[in-house]
């Protein structure tokens, strides 16, 4: 274990990248204590990615490409500044909605900061926020983007933990409703303290436009359902719900209604068990396509093109983790050293509620280290058994895990959408970490809840029948 262990931290102090430092310890591991043949190695490696869930991780990268060429970035945050930015220290609450939007799209906080980040910080500072609010808040709406589904991280949990992709998606929604009024909440507490007013006026034809769109969007599923009542199949009712849907798009010019139908589409798809959560990926990226090429006409190939090239790079840089860290996580479970692990946690505490403070504080400080993937490749078969053994739902566990890893993304050393902040406001990096310390705040609280809340997380994949 200490080879195993130490060889890993060590090249990663030498600043070898995460992934090489998982490869070569893992070698050298090998080759020292000829615990298995070594062409083991390229077995494992290519194991790991031999996955059907895996397939989600490119076609949800894409989709969340495609929707920021297509202009669908600009149309949510339009569409957040007429619904919110009206209210006290508006363009905050806009950049947190705007955020919610998008997440039902992307399924990465590096892809909402990037995205979303950069037309959200220049407005911002445009209207007067200081650049350390505007970054501050942009960095904890980001997080949002794994937690409300669709979620890369929880596809990855998924496949390790063995638990339902969908259900994981479902248990993700009430958290990140709840987030969404944490952090908004937080902007009101600034709003009030520094006496800012609103950045756009209040009309009320605006908003309840605005409001209308919602309406439309949460009456889709309804208006399914009382066609099937009425004695259509399912299939014929959402055809012709869409098909109306289409119709009032076009007609009203609304903004957001298509982007808004991508999260119902994809969680209705699998409730109504049309598609997989790997399928609901290429659904998306079909999706996207059609408000790009179709609804919007602002893609050409040329940006589609760009779109997959950068895709291709992205998934590349994923997969190659994934495939480290798999034999990596291999390792550390025939040496033993995952037993070890499991068995010294359990030495300090069997009551599982102390397990679960001991556990967040751990992923926390991974998580300012290894890159997200990594670490849930790594850290689910050391903690899995211990969960299970302590009777924790791993639906709850996988939610507390990807929130943990989605704050240490905001923190140094190694916290990407730190540096991806840090590099659109044109800021230090001391500067934009100090920026994003009072967001913690709402972020910790969040985190508290749905740890020794369940219920937050299992009530609805329990509702809809995938969760026991």
């Amino acid at each position: 274990m200490l080879l195993l262990l130490g060889g890993f931290l060590l090249l990663m102090l030498l600043g070898l990248p995460v992934a090489l430092s998982m490869a070569v310890s893992s070698l050298v591991y090998i080759l020292v204590t000829g615990i298995t043949p070594d062409v083991t190695l390229a077995q494992r490696m290519i194991a790991g990615v031999e996955s059907f869930p895996l397939l989600a991780v490119p076609f949800f990268i894409l989709a969340g490409n495609l929707m920021n060429i297509a202009g669908v970035t600009g149309r949510i945050y339009k569409f957040a500044v007429v619904l919110v930015g009206w209210m006290r220290g508006g363009l905050g609450h806009v950049n947190i909605v705007g955020s919610v939007i998008f997440s039902g799209m992307s399924g990465t906080a590096i892809a909402d900061a990037a995205g979303l980040g950069t037309i959200e910080i220049k407005a911002m500072k445009d209207h007067g926020y200081s650049t350390e609010f505007a970054v501050g808040v942009t960095a904890a709406s980001a997080t949002l983007g794994p937690i409300i589904p669709p979620s890369l991280p929880f596809v990855i949990y998924g496949m390790m933990a063995n638990v339902s992709i969908g259900a994981l998606f479902l248990g993700g929604v009430i958290p990140g409703v709840m987030m969404t009024l944490f952090m908004m909440a937080t902007v009101a507490y600034f709003a009030h303290k520094n006496g800012w007013g609103n950045d756009t006026p209040f009309s009320l034809p605006q908003v309840g436009s605005a409001a209308l769109e919602i309406l439309i969007v949460l009456g889709f599923p309804l208006a399914v359902w009382l066609l099937v009542v009425a004695g259509l199949s399912v299939n014929m009712a959402v055809g012709i719900g869409l098909v109306a849907l289409l119709a009032l798009d076009w007609y009203f010019d609304f903004s957001a209604v298509m982007a808004l139908m991508a999260p119902v589409i994809l969680i209705g798809g699998m409730t109504l068990g049309w598609f997989t959560p790997t399928e609901a990926a290429v659904a998306a990226v079909i999706w996207s396509l059609f408000l790009g090429l179709v609804r919007y006409r602002s893609m050409t190939l040329q940006t589609v093109a760009k779109a997959t090239f950068d895709t291709i790079e992205t998934t590349a840089s994923v997969l190659f983790i994934v495939t480290a860290a798999s034999i990596f996580a291999w390792l550390l479970t025939v040496s033993q050293a995952a037993q070890m692990l499991t068995d010294a946690m359990l030495g300090i505490t069997q009551n599982k509620w102390v397990f679960l403070l001991l556990a967040n504080i751990l992923i926390l400080f991974v998580g300012c280290f290894i890159d997200t993937i990594a670490a849930i490749t790594i850290l689910v078969p050391i903690l899995l058994p211990i969960v299970l053994k302590l009777g924790i739902d791993p639906i709850h566990f996988g939610l507390i895990m990807t929130l943990n890893l989605m704050i240490g993304l905001l923190h140094p050393p190694l916290g990407m959408v730190l540096f991806v902040l840090a590099r659109v406001a044109k800021l230090s990096v001391e500067r934009t970490t100090m920026a994003i310390l009072p967001w913690l705040v709402p972020l910790l609280l969040a985190l508290v809840a749905i740890t020794y809340i369940p219920e937050l997380t299992l009530w609805l994949p329990k509702y809809m029948g995938l969760s026991k």
